[in-house]
């Protein structure tokens, strides 16, 4: 912590306020301070004067004060930004700390009110349950036979502590911490378009906390942000409150669109990155706390404020770093007939690499990657290392080389003429488990697709609105885009007299079952993913402080990671009804009255629908070779020689 940045010259500790007051003490008195009872800013208590009970009288007044670092207690969390870092984010912080009051503002209207319905406005496994327990509450105990009795289990009858509004200047008046999760996309004009960040939302935030904000409150970093930005937000708080030193501490996410809930529960680490002064090291031991609820201790990782907003940019790069590498290696097995899975599983068994982010198919995609790394390599242009920065560049310039030869190939095939025929998207989401449209592979392979003159092409994605995706297609240069393209509720009516069908996410349902147990694909709204977060049920239900000294017990392998525990399901409340004539009521129906939207596609189905000569694209490598064969497909593939 000695080599911790900070971001003033000295902090002054004994910085008095007109609001607050010292409860009278003896001055021979040690107490065992806590911060609940007293009435001054947690970062006062902090650095509160404890005198030594065995000094006279006096020996305040020779200077033999120790001063005794007490750990700051928080109350009320504000998240500014409702998205899809802000809601799961505050979500699981209220649902691991019932005693929190936890609030997530934001301007957006229509996005508040949805967080506030049945109808979150982001889908992720397991994320519906987890807003459930911590906005409504939950309910008493059941009997025997599985009915509700208020009379059972009062005790662990738990209050709501998660909120939405958009009341934001009065929220942050009343948080202890406020945590910044507004979008950073690249800026799209002036110096720096297409590489830097774009801080105007971020700025706007930190601003409106620096204005509202009560002293000692904790402003941490939860957005994506250039390293450095910890000393933008104390510029703005020091223009706006020059009186005060507000505490800025650096978390950044590490949640993975598809599997959030997962990442949130059982987090392979939680960086807090502050300053080395003394509130600065109080901060965050007060934001470690939160998180260790349900964080294994040794998880929770402290760093230097500079450190932490870099070390997000560097995982996000080095994750990109990967797939393009197995990728640029999937153009070499095409020609020399080298399968790329092999190699991939082969590399894969070596510790010193792993086998995550080993698999080929159309490269990165999402509000993430891309924009990070043209972060990163503004940021090394900008400090004069231009040869880190084009280190970084050539990533991207292989994810798009990967997105452009596939589209190239799928026209080859078709005889390079497009002319009067029609094109099936499975796929639209750039993963799958995520209903996000945002800057998907497929938006660049329909670009190059529109080039040629298609009859149509239709799309289908058992996840993403049809509005996300011709919001996405707007984007595209041809004027006839939104004609041409058609958005389909069901897989068979976009593959019906389609000349070639593309896979270009991988979806469970798109992947071949065996003809021997035929199944469901997974619900896309149910979770996938492995082991419960290290909370027990009793923790979740209990409203009363766990203890700090008591490690958290851990619940391993019981339920599925993204699911709560069955004790807590039975207890969920109700959803309220919707409005009549919801609009979101509406689309559910239209989009749940197919069953095909979330059963496994029948292939053999759609080899009756397709045109001569059956062709098929897997642009994520997640169809069967010998079952399509047998269908009489003709499949192209990532990384394997062409049978074409």
């Amino acid at each position: 912590m000695d080599r911790t940045p900070s971001l003033t010259g000295s902090e002054d500790c004994t910085d008095s306020s007109s609001n607050c007051s010292v409860p009278d003490t003896p001055a021979n008195w040690s107490p065992n301070v806590v911060g609940e009872h007293y009435s001054i800013p947690m970062d006062e208590i902090a650095l509160q004067p404890v005198m030594r009970a065995d000094l006279p009288l006096g020996g305040a007044r020779e200077g033999r004060i120790s001063h005794r670092r007490v750990r700051r207690q928080i109350r009320n969390v504000c998240c500014i930004g409702a998205g899809y870092v802000g809601g799961p984010t505050a979500a699981m912080i209220a649902l691991h700390n019932p005693h929190i009051r936890v609030t997530v503002v934001d301007r957006d209207e229509k996005r508040i009110r949805a967080w506030n319905s049945r109808h979150l406005p982001i889908h992720e496994p397991g994320l519906s349950d987890v807003v459930r327990a911590a906005r409504d509450g939950l309910r008493p105990g059941v009997d025997g036979t599985g009915h509700f009795d208020a009379s059972i289990e009062e005790t662990t009858t738990r209050a709501p502590n998660l909120f939405f509004s958009t009341a934001c200047a009065e929220t942050i008046a009343e948080a202890d911490v406020v945590m910044i999760s507004v979008n950073t996309p690249t800026k799209r004009q002036g110096q720096g378009a297409g590489r830097a960040t774009d801080m105007t939302a971020f700025e706007g935030a930190t601003r409106d906390v620096a204005t509202h904000s009560r002293r000692g409150c904790i402003i941490v970093e939860k957005s994506t942000v250039p390293c450095k930005t910890g000393q933008l937000i104390k510029n703005i708080t020091q223009q706006h409150r020059p009186e005060l030193d507000f505490p800025i501490l650096s978390n950044p996410e590490f949640l993975s669109e598809g599997t959030a809930i997962k990442d949130l529960m059982r987090p392979d680490r939680v960086i807090i990155g502050c300053e080395s002064t003394p509130s600065g090291i109080a901060a965050a031991e007060a934001l470690a706390d939160l998180y260790a609820s349900w964080v294994p201790q040794e998880r929770i990782v402290t760093n230097n404020i500079w450190s932490a907003e870099l070390c997000k940019l560097t995982a996000n790069a080095m994750l990109a770093q990967r797939i393009s590498s197995i990728n640029s290696i999937s153009a070499i097995c095409e020609r020399t007939g080298a399968d790329v899975g092999e190699i991939a599983k082969s590399i894969g068994l070596d510790r010193r690499i792993g086998p995550q982010f080993l698999k080929a198919g159309l490269g990165f995609g999402g509000s993430c990657f891309r924009k990070d790394i043209a972060s990163l390599t503004y940021l090394a242009e900008s400090l004069g290392l231009p040869e880190v920065a084009a280190y970084w560049e050539q990533v991207l310039t292989m994810n798009n080389y990967q997105r452009d030869r596939f589209a190239l190939n799928v026209i080859a095939k078709l005889n390079n003429s497009l002319r009067g025929k029609k094109i099936t998207i499975l796929g639209y989401a750039f993963k799958k488990d995520t209903g996000d449209a945002r800057e998907s592979p497929a938006l660049d392979v329909i670009r190059m697709l529109l080039e040629e003159g298609p009859k149509s092409i239709a799309i289908f994605d058992p996840l993403c609105s049809e509005a996300d995706i011709r919001y996405e297609l707007s984007a595209l240069p041809a004027a006839d885009a939104q004609d041409v393209v058609k958005v389909c509720a069901d897989p068979y009516e976009a593959c019906e007299d389609s000349s070639a069908v593309l896979v270009l996410t991988d979806w469970d349902m798109f992947k071949m079952q065996p003809r021997s147990a035929p199944v469901k694909a997974q619900p896309v709204d149910s979770p996938v993913i492995a082991s419960f977060s290290p909370s027990t049920p009793a923790d979740l239900l209990h409203l009363p402080q766990r203890s700090k000294e008591k490690p958290p017990t851990i619940v391993k392998d019981t339920v599925a990671v993204g699911t709560l525990p069955e004790e807590i399901i039975a207890r969920l409340q109700p959803q309220a009804d919707c409005e009549t004539g919801c609009e979101e009521c509406s689309l559910v129906r239209k989009s749940t009255s197919s069953k095909q939207r979330q059963e496994a596609i029948d292939w053999s189905r759609v080899a009756t629908l397709v045109r001569q000569p059956k062709m098929l694209f897997d642009g994520r490598n997640v169809l069967d070779a010998a079952g399509m064969d047998a269908l009489g497909f003709r499949l192209e593939t990532l990384g394997r020689a062409s049978t074409v």
